[in-house]
C-alpha cells in the first residue's frame, strides 16, 4: 500500500511562524525529509523515532540532488510510510515543490501541499516594511536572485521587471547583487530607489541595511553582510522609519545580543521563549539531563506505601515534584492519599506545580533556596514531626541536617539524578572563544559543573558574562573559577532571563 506525502512550508525562519497544520504532519510522519533550516527546532515537532533525512543544499554543495530527492520522497511512500518533505518558507515559491508532486503524481502517491509563510512577505514586514500600502505601493513582484549571470542568455525580461510594479522582492539574491541592480538601472528604475536588503529576516540576528538602489550593491559589500538575505526594492522601504518594531533595541533590549542557556532540553522552552520575547539569539546547550535515580526507586517506592505516616512533604525543585507524583501514580494512589501532611515549596514555581497535582503549599520562603525553606519552617515544625524530602540523587545537606536540630524526623529520598548531557559543543566552544555569546545562563549548580566537564575549559567563558540565578549557584561558578556578573534579587528563571536584559542595557 501506498503511504503519504506532505509537502511542507517551515516559514521564513522563526520556528514559531510555523502553521498548526505543518505541526500536526510532522507529530504524525513516520519520515521527515528536510532541507537546511533557518532554526532546527522545528525538527522537535516530530515524533519519537521518526526517520530524518537531511537534503538540504547551499550554493555550490547539494547534499542530494534534487531528482534523487524526488524519487526518494516516492519510494518512502511506496513502503507505507507518512512522508513530510519540510522545506523553509513555501514549498511553491522557488521550493521545487511542484517538481515533487509532479513526480507522486505521476506515480499515483497521494500528497498535501501544506503552504508555509514565505519570506518574501514576512522578512520585509518584521523590517517594518509592508510590500504594498494604500498611495505607495499597489502591487509588488517576487523574483529569484538566483539567475547566473555569466550565462549567455537571461530568462528575465529585465525590460519589462524593472518598472512593472511597485515593489520587487528578490529571494537569495546577495551574491548577484551587482548584476541584478545594474539590470533594473540599465532598464529604467531610477537608481535613487529606496532599497533594502535584510539578513536573517525574522530570527533575532536579523539585520537590516536601508540603501538605495544604486549603491545597494557597495553598500552591502562595505557593511559585510552575507547570504541568506533578500533585497528588496521599492518607495515602500521608506516606512521603515516608522513601522520597524523588531530590529529594533529600544523596544527589545537584548537584540543583536546572543545568550547561552544550559538547562535540560525539557526545561529549556521557558527561559529561551521569554529571551527571545526580548529580541535574543537563543543558544541551547543542554548541560544536565534529568535520569532515574543512580539506585532507582525503590527508597521512594517505600516512602510513597508508609506516606500516610508524614506530618511534612518538602520539595525543592519542580522536577522532584513530577517525579515524587510519577511514582505516587505507579503505587496506585493520587492527592487524597496526601490529606493529612502540610507541604512546603522552595519557591513559585515549584509551588505552581504542586498547584497542577491539586496541592497547594502551605509554606513557600520568601528567599528561594535551603536557608529559606529553614527560616520559613522555624515555629512551623514540631519536634517529633516526620518530614519526607523527595530531591535530587546529589544535593545540599543543610535543609536535612537544619530540620533534624529542630527535632524532625527527617526522611530524604532521590527521585531523580541530574547527568551531563551528550551534546555536541565543538559550535558553542568555536563561539565562545570569539566572543560571540554575550552572556551564559545558569539555573543551578550542576549545569555550571556538567557544562564546564562538557567544554572541558573554564576559561572559555571569560569573554561572556555569566548570570547565576542565585547565590549557591554563584558559589560553584566562583569555585570553578567562572566570574558572575549578576545573580537576580528573586531566584526564579523569570528573574534571571530579565536580569540578563538589565545587564545588557547597562
Amino acid at each position: 500500500m501506498s503511504g503519504m506525502v506532505y509537502l511542507v512550508g517551515a516559514g521564513p525562519g522563526d520556528y514559531r511562524l510555523i502553521t498548526l497544520k505543518a505541526v500536526e504532519c510532522l507529530k504524525k510522519a513516520d519520515v521527515v525529509v528536510y532541507d537546511r533550516l533557518a532554526d532546527d527546532r522545528i525538527l522537535r515537532w516530530a515524533k519519537q523515532g521518526a526517520e530524518m533525512i537531511y537534503v538540504g543544499k547551499a550554493s555550490a554543495n547539494h547534499t542530494m540532488k534534487q531528482n534523487d530527492i524526488n524519487r526518494l520522497l516516492a519510494d518512502k511512500a511506496k513502503e507505507g510510510n507518512i512522508v513530510v518533505r519540510l522545506k523553509g518558507g513555501d514549498p511553491f515559491v522557488f521550493g521545487r515543490g511542484g517538481e515533487e508532486a509532479l513526480l507522486l503524481k505521476e506515480e499515483n502517491i497521494p500528497f498535501e501541499i501544506v503552504p508555509g509563510v514565505t519570506s518574501a512577505i514576512s522578512v520585509p514586514a518584521y523590517a517594518g516594511i509592508p510590500v504594498t500600502h494604500r498611495a505607495v505601493a499597489t502591487s509588488f513582484a517576487v523574483v529569484t536572485g538566483h539567475e547566473d549571470p555569466t550565462k549567455g542568455e537571461s530568462s528575465m525580461r529585465w525590460d519589462k521587471l524593472a518598472t512593472a510594479t511597485d515593489t520587487l522582492v528578490f529571494l537569495m539574491g546577495v551574491e548577484n547583487l551587482p548584476y541584478i541592480t545594474k539590470q533594473l538601472v540599465e532598464n529604467g528604475r531610477a537608481a535613487d530607489t529606496p532599497a533594502a536588503v535584510i539578513r536573517w529576516g525574522t530570527k533575532p540576528e536579523q539585520k537590516t541595511l536601508v540603501t538605495t538602489l544604486g549603491t545597494a550593491a557597495e553598500d552591502v559589500k562595505r557593511a559585510g553582510l552575507r547570504p541568506p538575505a533578500i533585497f528588496i526594492v521599492g518607495d515602500v522601504v521608506k516606512l521603515r522609519g516608522e513601522l520597524s518594531w523588531f530590529d529594533v533595541e529600544e523596544s527589545r533590549p537584548l537584540f543583536g545580543k546572543t545568550v547561552l542557556v544550559t538547562r535540560s532540553r525539557a526545561q529549556a522552552s521557558r527561559m529561551t521563549e521569554r529571551l527571545e520575547t526580548m529580541g535574543a539569539r537563543v543558544i541551547e546547550l543542554p548541560a544536565i539531563r534529568i535520569d532515574d535515580p543512580a539506585d532507582g526507586y525503590e527508597a521512594v517506592d517505600a516512602t510513597i506505601s508508609l506516606i500516610a505516616s508524614y506530618d511534612w512533604l518538602i520539595f525543592t525543585s519542580v522536577n522532584g515534584v513530577d517525579r515524587f507524583f510519577d511514582r505516587l501514580f505507579v503505587a496506585n494512589k493520587d492527592a487524597r492519599d496526601l490529606t493529612k501532611a502540610h507541604f512546603a515549596a522552595i519557591g513559585k514555581a515549584t509551588a505552581a506545580r504542586l498547584k497542577h497535582y491539586g496541592i497547594l503549599a502551605d509554606v513557600v520562603p520568601q528567599e528561594y533556596r535551603a536557608e529559606g525553606v529553614i527560616e520559613a519552617l522555624k515555629g512551623e515544625l514540631a519536634p517529633g514531626e516526620r518530614v519526607l524530602i523527595p530531591r535530587a540523587q546529589e544535593a545540599r545537606e543543610i535543609l536535612p541536617e537544619s530540620l533534624r536540630e529542630y527535632g524532625a524526623i527527617v526522611d530524604v529520598v532521590p527521585v531523580y539524578e541530574t547527568k551531563a548531557a551528550e551534546v555536541d559543543s565543538a559550535e558553542v566552544k568555536k563561539m565562545l572563544a570569539a566572543g560571540e555569546i554575550d552572556f551564559a545562563t545558569f539555573a543551578s549548580g550542576s549545569t555550571v559543573r556538567n557544562l564546564v566537564q562538557i567544554l572541558g575549559d573554564a576559561s572559555l567563558l571569560k569573554h561572556t558574562k555569566v548570570v547565576a540565578i542565585g547565590p549557591v549557584t554563584a558559589e560553584t561558578c566562583k569555585e570553578l573559577g567562572i566570574a558572575v556578573a549578576a545573580t537576580p534579587e528573586e531566584y526564579t528563571i523569570a528573574a534571571l532571563a530579565d536580569t540578563v536584559a538589565r545587564l545588557a542595557r547597562a
